[in-house]
């Protein structure tokens, strides 16, 4: 009941409050961004959403243009593809917020397992056959034991493998720990958590 109907209901509420109350956040952010180098302001790239369904994640460029073509799909601390106003948005995670336009659409939920990219949820099929029975959110367990995700990529010489074998598997073992606890309590206590992280 929760996840069919109340869930869904909440998420479509606080996520047009939110679009509302941040418009001028979002205005802002995209002189900024389009001011650095006059590229486009959203980064849209390919998730794998609820039972498999492809979707675009909307985020804040916060890289050059065509990152994606001169290096690997995650981002470690020291990346040279990211842009100055770039490092900022990600340090207190506003690149985040356009996720709301997804939340919005009902591609995801205020709160759920992070989505992935294809070449990520197939590395591990068995758990993402489970994962992916509920809709990807903007924040998690995972979310906040790994919000400096980054640091600890930073200086790896394979950043992409080290988050395949080692940050992915303990990130799935937090979605499976949502999925035997979600509920209204526990959506509303990770979105306070979060709030709380991002703000100290």
């Amino acid at each position: 009941m929760y996840q069919k109907y109340i869930k869904r209901i909440l998420d479509f509420v606080l996520s047009l409050i939110g679009l509302i109350i941040l418009l001028p956040v979002f205005v802002i952010v995209a002189v900024l961004i389009k001011k650095e180098d006059g590229g486009a302001v959203f980064f849209r790239q390919e998730r794998v959403g609820q039972n498999g369904k492809l979707f675009k994640i909307y985020k804040f460029r916060t890289m050059v243009e065509n990152a994606e073509k001169l290096g690997a799909q995650v981002t470690k601390g020291d990346d040279p593809r990211i842009t100055k106003i770039g490092k900022i948005l990600r340090k207190y995670k506003i690149d985040e917020l356009p996720q709301l336009i997804n939340v919005l659409k009902g591609e995801m939920s205020l709160v759920g397992p992070r989505p992935e990219v294809p070449k990520y949820v197939k590395a591990y099929p068995k758990d993402y056959a489970e994962i992916l029975k509920v809709k990807p959110g903007i924040t998690d367990y995972a979310s906040l034991e790994y919000i400096d995700e980054e640091k600890l990529l930073k200086g790896a010489e394979n950043p992409e493998e080290v988050y395949i074998k080692q940050i992915l598997p303990e990130k799935i073992k937090f979605y499976k720990k949502y999925l035997k606890e979600i509920s209204f309590t526990t959506d509303l206590k990770l979105i306070l958590r979060t709030i709380l992280r991002i703000v100290r």
